[in-house]
């Protein structure tokens, strides 16, 4: 561990001296505003003829139920009607959407928005030279608003493009934005990266977004925001927007991002993040005064996992996170978004404010643990508890379930709807047991010996949406719950 004896108003300096400057130096050479008249009427063409042809179409198929009326189940109109009305029975429909996505190897892998393909039963990729194929999903990931799919174009490479250092963008680069906008064919527009780190904008868990103005409209989705050398800056997402339509303010998962992603779908199959196991707070104004910072800024860490990688390196309750990697973070989504895109048993340098100094400290990060196993089970029995499916929480469950890293307990998983639990909503699907007839829940084994048969009530304690609940059940005669 190193210390540094002056104080916290050279927290910044710190912060870029972690980062390194050389190569930030060599970045800013290459950038310059026209000196001509021949430069102002250079064209982007040669890039979009070089990218374009790595960007398809995505066009998915679902078939949807529509929910027959419930006056058709209804005993009292059986009894006169019967099943005569078949315009009461549910129908069926093809709901078709459409998007984009980017060939990110030359054997058919494409990275697209999971938004695109969400619940999708056939998914067909159109190439730019208008060649058609069937898709499969390799992983498909919500937190991020990724996944990858695959198609087979036989032996011929298809044209790709390369993924960028997305850190290494900055506000005021030139970008193109290459998608089906509308469903209309592939078009490029142009822009300037508005804004970088976005996050808090609801589109995903991890809300840390590169902005630009290149107009961006529905269909969009899953297709490039590529940089003047012709790489992948990131996957365009979302639009800010009252009427559905560009107001020039566009939203692309970084291509650091994609890279862990398309990682874990290309080597491990299952997407499985390195945490730095602590809990915290964004440190506000207010914050920063009482820690004796002069602006707003970092993670003050709230909690700290006992075993964890940020145990192991000696972090503590108090201690403020003001940089990963030579990165600063200013939020919690930022620090999330960190940690997410590198891999396990990285080693990376944090800037921590510790006792009133910035120190380094050096975390090795690695994979949450699963401790206590899972141990997913169905309950049967006579009791009211029958066709509750649970398991044990650990922080890599959690993770799968996006849940609080630290929740710690036995939570409702599903719930059979055609038992007394689901019909009366006895528990619900993210429920934590905490005791059942005043015995302590902290595993699923511990169910066993508490749920008797034919008891005349069983009193239970859970922790639904934050709050804590105490619910008691006489079977098939009343049921209530109180805070």
């Amino acid at each position: 561990m190193k210390q540094f004896t002056k104080r916290v108003s050279l927290m910044i300096a710190l912060i870029g001296g972690l980062a390194g400057t050389a190569h930030a130096q060599d970045y800013e050479v290459t950038r310059e505003v026209p000196q001509s008249s021949a430069q102002v009427q250079l064209s982007y063409a040669p890039i979009v003829r070089e990218a374009a042809p790595a960007v398809v179409n995505i066009y998915t198929k679902q078939v949807v139920r529509s929910r027959r009326s419930a006056l058709f189940d209804d005993p009292l109109f059986q009894r006169f009607f019967g099943d005569q009305f078949s315009f009461g029975m549910p129908q069926e429909r093809v709901r078709g959407s459409l998007g984009s996505g980017v060939i990110v190897r030359p054997n058919g892998v494409i990275v697209t928005n999971h938004h695109v393909i969400d619940g999708a039963d056939e998914i067909q990729v159109v190439l730019a030279d208008r060649r058609e194929f069937d898709a499969r999903v390799v992983l498909d990931d919500p937190r991020t608003d990724l996944a990858i799919l695959q198609i087979d174009a036989g032996d011929e490479p298809l044209p790709t493009l390369t993924l960028s250092d997305s850190d290494n963008v900055e506000v005021g680069d030139i970008v193109l934005a290459i998608g089906n906008p509308f469903g209309i064919g592939q078009t490029v527009t142009g822009g300037i990266v508005s804004a970088n780190a976005r996050t808090q904008q609801g589109i995903s868990d991890f809300g840390f977004f590169i902005q630009t103005d290149a107009a961006v409209n529905p269909g969009n989705s899953g297709g490039a925001l590529v940089g003047m050398t012709g790489e992948l800056l990131g996957i365009n997402t979302a639009i800010y927007s009252r009427t559905g339509a560009s107001n020039g303010i566009g939203f692309a998962v970084p291509a650091n991002m994609v890279k862990s992603v398309l990682r874990a779908a290309l080597n491990e199959g299952q997407l499985v993040r390195p945490w730095l196991g602590v809990n915290g707070q964004s440190v506000t104004g207010d914050l920063a005064a009482s820690l004796g910072l002069d602006r707003a800024g970092g993670i003050l860490i709230d909690d700290v996992f006992p075993g964890s990688p940020a145990a192991m390196a000696d972090l503590k309750v108090g201690d403020v996170i003001m940089a990963v990697g030579g990165k600063e973070v200013i939020d919690e989504p930022g620090l999330n978004f960190r940690i997410a895109t590198m891999e396990n048993g990285a080693e990376v340098a944090l800037a921590v404010l510790s006792e009133g100094f910035i120190q380094e400290r050096t975390v090795i990060l690695a994979l949450p643990p699963e401790e206590p196993k899972r141990n997913v089970t169905k309950l049967d029995g006579r009791h009211p508890f029958q066709g509750v499916t649970i398991g044990n929480l650990s922080p890599r469950f959690n993770d799968e379930l996006q849940l609080d890293l630290f929740l710690k307990g036995v939570a409702v998983l599903e719930v059979d709807r055609r038992t007394p639990a689901g019909r009366y909503q006895f528990l619900l699907p993210g429920d934590i047991l905490l005791g059942i007839n005043g015995n302590r829940i902290e595993r699923v084994s511990d169910l066993t010996p508490v749920l008797g048969e034919d008891e005349e009530r069983y009193v239970y304690q859970i922790r639904r949406r934050g709050q804590a609940l105490e619910c008691m059940i006489i079977p098939n005669r009343s049921f209530r719950c109180r805070q």
